[in-house]
């Protein structure tokens, strides 16, 4: 017998398989568009481990005359080593960092305050093979230097990946070498994107929460395809040690610069010759945009490509070429990675009208000479400003002992801070400054060096200051 459902009871029917199904339907859709979280890391840590290499360096120093050598059976013959005593080579360990391999040929990317100012580079790799290292080209301004070893034969290596890819909240890895202890993983998510720390006019840093530590500068970080998205370099930490917040050199920005390391030795990026300034709301509204957006020229260079170009002081620069200028890190990027002795027009804002203008991009001259710092230092009525108003003394044996600071730190000791100065609240008495922009200070020589370069650079300058054994990071202007 045949049978005829009511259709208002097919519907409803209908309707309970819909809500039935609907919760387990959403769920699907959801986990499709997520990035699942990984099971684990040891697939990936096994490919790509071979290529992350061990960094260490020494430096040819003077032996003091005051320091013994000790006899054979002591307890302390072991520091005849460290002090060059043994043989006399007068060579001590300086610094441990990471690196790794791009290439099958053997070359390798590090930081550059890794392996500044060395004599000697070794590279280790995870199975113990070490080989010595040549420099081919370092970069201070974005802290990158590759190396070249000859291993004859190819070796394991790691591939570039796209860092504009890697998104707040993916899964990441980093490879190195903290505290020594090669071979170290950590894992962690993105916490952030585009962070500038004040570590040069290229901060663009990938900010995670990755365990990073003394000694893993230099290391990769790597994406879940096993891929290089950034270099670690730095990290924020009132101890000394990872708190969770690190940051790491954009792969997109890195590749550029090895590049032409690899080929020129050195860099060679673009300049206009301006100084520039944020906008925000306020400006905004006065220049008639939307938005607050692109750079405003401050400054113009007398003789530099801006000033023959005929940009004005108060131009808003808001493109450079086809590529939208958000802030003045883009700006600097943009022009600084623009082909030397080419034209690129910018789009300004001048009187609250959009003007086009060429201008033929120069090559930066980067490097602060022993002339300039010279000439910088001995500029009548500049002494305060170039220590910023900050007085320092060397930490002698005397002041050691008189302050209970220990032999292992190197720095120099504030003993006074001008109440007008910028470092005022920041810098206290006491402080033992060890890092200006992020390469050591250890005699009043060097400090004195550093604050008038960063014053020739008319940049912000970055300060590591340990307070009591807490580290702290201040940021501030010369002038």
């Amino acid at each position: 017998m045949n049978t005829v459902a009511n259709p208002e009871s097919m519907a409803i029917v209908l309707r309970l398989l819909i809500l039935w199904a609907l919760p387990g339907f959403l769920l699907f859709a959801a986990s499709a568009q997520a990035r699942p979280v990984p099971d684990g890391f040891s697939e990936l840590t096994k490919r790509l481990s071979p290529a992350v290499v061990n960094i260490s360096t020494s430096q040819n120093v003077d032996i003091p005359d005051n320091i013994p050598a000790f006899p054979e059976g002591s307890p302390l013959e072991r520091f005849n080593d460290f002090f060059g005593r043994r043989n006399n080579s007068g060579r001590i360990s300086k610094s441990l960092g990471s690196g790794f391999v791009i290439d099958a040929d053997g070359h390798i990317v590090t930081n550059n305050h890794v392996i500044e100012n060395s004599d000697l580079i070794e590279v280790v790799f995870p199975n113990g093979d070490t080989y010595d290292a040549r420099i081919l080209g370092r970069d201070p301004s974005t802290d990158l230097a590759l190396l070249k070893i000859e291993a004859g034969g190819d070796l394991p290596s790691v591939e570039w990946g796209d860092s504009d890819s890697a998104s707040v909240g993916d899964w990441v890895m980093a490879i190195g070498n903290p505290f020594g202890y090669g071979g170290s993983v950590t894992a962690g998510i993105v916490s952030a994107r585009n962070r500038q720390i004040n570590h040069g006019a290229y901060d663009d840093f990938i900010q995670t929460d990755v365990a990073i530590n003394r000694g893993n500068s230099g290391g990769p970080l790597f994406d879940m395809g096993g891929r290089v998205i950034g270099v670690n370099t730095a990290i924020l930490s009132p101890t000394g040690g990872s708190v969770g917040i690190s940051f790491s050199i954009p792969s997109d920005l890195a590749q550029s610069v090895i590049s032409q390391l690899r080929e020129y030795g050195e860099t060679r990026r673009g300049t206009l010759g301006v100084n520039v300034q944020e906008v925000d709301k306020n400006l905004a509204k006065s220049y008639r945009i939307n938005k607050p957006k692109g750079a405003i020229i401050t400054r113009v260079l007398k003789g530099s490509p801006a000033d023959r170009a005929g940009l004005r002081k108060g131009d808003l620069i808001l493109k450079v070429g086809d590529q939208d200028v958000p802030n003045q890190r883009v700006l600097f990027r943009a022009i600084a990675e623009s082909e030397i002795g080419a034209e690129v027009t910018l789009t300004i804002v001048r009187k609250g009208k959009p003007v086009k203008i060429p201008v033929t991009i120069e090559r930066l001259e980067e490097d602060v000479t022993k002339e300039d710092l010279k000439a910088a230092k001995n500029k009548p009525g500049e002494a305060d400003r170039a220590a910023m108003g900050i007085s320092i003394e060397a930490l002698t044996e005397e002041t050691r002992r008189k302050f209970k600071i220990r032999s292992e730190i190197q720095g120099v000791r504030v003993v006074k801070v001008d109440a007008r100065s910028q470092a005022a609240g920041k810098i206290l008495e006491g402080d033992i400054i060890e890092e200006i922009a992020f390469k050591p200070v250890t005699n009043p020589d060097e400090f004195e060096e550093a604050i008038n370069a960063a014053g020739v650079f008319n940049r912000p300058v970055t300060i590591l200051v340990n307070r009591g054994g807490n580290y702290l990071f201040y940021s501030m202007y010369v002038s």
